[in-house]
């Protein structure tokens, strides 16, 4: 089991930037596939970007070319870069652990609680 913990969200203007973090517990955090979901009220959670081990990812078409997923195994952390902030991107913000390489929440076992992102216009 993973610990997660989220940090890092706020209250941007449009066009603004964020960058979240997300601590984990496990020391082998480098065998799990790293996530970040988000979840905006009344809506269901949806896939933001996921990277393997290395630096394979794969992005939600919404977010391509303006937020960047990392991951520093070293320091058993996980980013999440955010440039160019529009109102839509507004929502809590999660990350979490699993074990195969895609956007899909219920494949992902490990969650933290989420940081809140809200971008004004």
């Amino acid at each position: 089991q993973v610990q997660l913990a989220e940090s890092g969200g706020g209250s941007v203007q449009a066009g603004g930037s964020l960058r979240l973090s997300c601590a984990a517990s496990a020391y082998t955090l480098g065998s799990y596939y790293m996530a970040w979901f988000r979840q905006a009220p009344g809506k269901e959670r949806e896939g933001v970007a996921v990277i393997d081990s290395g630096r394979s990812t794969i992005y939600a078409d919404s977010v391509k070319g303006r937020f960047t997923i990392s991951r520093d195994n070293a320091k058993n952390t996980l980013y999440l870069q955010m440039n160019s902030l529009k109102p839509e991107d507004t929502a809590m913000y999660y990350c979490a652990a699993g074990h195969i390489f895609n956007l899909v929440a219920g494949d992902y076992g490990n969650w933290g609680q989420g940081t809140q992102v809200t971008v004004s216009s």
